[in-house]
């Protein structure tokens, strides 16, 4: 593990944006693990990191779908599709295995997986990890987590936290109502 970023954002916005800092530090192959309880953020998360990509349609769970997948136009860093997975549903290790993300990113994919401490297990080498967490007190604040397995991020890891540096606590979108630009 190349270590923790411990996060904070105020608003759905400040989420969506810290989550297009995110995806302008991936790379084809990735795969991001999101976590957290029903309404943490997992799907305000991944419509922001779409967008970063270029994807124009609207970003939903794909809670009875399992896997939506979006094709890109630009191709930003290579990037030529995101697929959005929802294993909540699954109750098996070989459920996961069986939707083939993993060689589906190998192809200049990047997989964003909720509930994704399920999925760990088998597609957790190498992935970002993004814990999402309510504020019992504060609708709208959310306190994450990021931290990486295995070594894929190593040469990344101080650029994203750099990028990720005005959602550390006291960073001028952690604030309540932060990142609303």
């Amino acid at each position: 593990m190349t270590g923790a970023l411990e996060l904070a954002t105020g608003s759905a916005g400040a989420t969506r944006e810290l989550a297009a800092a995110i995806a302008g530090r991936c790379l084809p192959g990735d795969v991001l693990l999101l976590s957290g309880d029903l309404g943490a953020g997992k799907t305000t998360f991944a419509q922001g990191f779409g967008r970063a990509l270029g994807i124009d349609e609207p970003v939903t769970s794909p809670t009875f779908t399992l896997v939506r997948q979006y094709e890109l136009e630009a191709a930003p860093r290579g990037i030529r599709v995101v697929l959005h997975a929802d294993v909540y549903r699954l109750e098996h290790l070989a459920e996961v295995a069986d939707l083939g993300l993993g060689q589906l990113v190998e192809e200049a994919g990047v997989a964003l997986v909720e509930w994704g401490e399920a999925a760990e297990p088998v597609l957790g080498d190498g992935s970002l990890s993004v814990l999402l967490e309510a504020d019992p007190d504060d609708d709208d604040r959310r306190a994450l987590t990021v931290s990486s397995s295995g070594t894929a991020w190593d040469a990344r890891w101080a650029g994203l936290a750099a990028a990720l540096g005005p959602w550390t606590p006291g960073g001028s979108n952690g604030t309540p109502g932060g990142g609303d630009r």
